[in-house]
């Protein structure tokens, strides 16, 4: 069974912080840091300040919206 997360990232560089939610978390950190399209493509510096872990995807998706 494939757990959901919601994350919290901070870059230190841009002194902002960004939430998503995800069931791969380590491999949607490396998306984060990568250069691409998008707000976290910016830099490359996000690391993870915070997580919390669901059984579906909606309860994530719901925790993210708060």
């Amino acid at each position: 069974m494939s757990m959901f997360y919601i994350y919290l990232l901070f870059s230190k560089s841009l002194n902002k912080y960004h939430v998503g939610s995800t069931s791969k978390i380590e491999e949607r950190l490396l998306k984060h840091n990568s250069n691409h399209k998008g707000f976290t493509g910016t830099t490359n510096d996000w690391q993870l300040a915070y997580f919390e872990e669901f059984a579906t995807k909606f309860e994530a998706f719901k925790r993210e919206k708060i």
